[in-house]
């Protein structure tokens, strides 16, 4: 997931994504965007017609969605695109969705469970970890606290007591 429609912007129908990408300056150079509802499951090809950046944001507009309505339906829908069409992530760089699934353990071998998803919040991603006996745990995704990530062996290492 690149980005999130967060509202209308205007009275034409152009809406407002807050980027979930490093550069959201990403978002601008795709010509098609794939677009979920957030309780959704299905992904829909939606052709960008214009897209640029303003005070930070995002503002997109997209083939037939021309009223403040149409755009506000819109809100809180993900905003992603095919990977293959998504840069190749440099040394130390992951992509989110690549990530889920994987193994999490401490630093003591104890494995506290396995990534769900990310959670946004203002200060920095949130790495939210399911155990199978239900426990959950919110580890911050901060170089203090995530030691290493292994890819391969689909494995991430971070610095966080069980009892936390």
């Amino acid at each position: 997931m690149l980005g999130r429609v967060a509202a209308p912007h205007g009275v034409r129908g152009s809406i407002k994504v807050h980027a979930l990408c490093a550069d959201p300056a990403t978002l601008l150079d795709l010509p098609q965007w794939w677009l979920r509802q957030r309780d959704g499951d299905d992904w829909s090809p939606r052709r960008v017609v214009g897209c640029r950046l303003h005070s930070g944001v995002v503002v997109a507009e997209l083939d037939g969605v021309v009223t403040r309505e149409a755009a506000g339906a819109l809100r809180g829908a993900h905003v992603g695109v095919p990977r293959g069409l998504l840069p190749a992530p440099g040394e130390d760089e992951y992509y989110r969705a690549d990530l889920v699934g994987m193994s999490v353990v401490n630093r003591t071998g104890r494995l506290l469970g396995s990534v769900v998803e990310f959670v946004d919040s203002g200060a920095h991603p949130i790495l939210r970890v399911a155990a199978d006996d239900g426990a959950e745990r919110l580890i911050p995704w901060v170089a203090s606290y995530v030691d290493r990530v292994d890819v391969a062996g689909r494995r991430i290492d971070v610095d966080w007591a069980e009892d936390y």
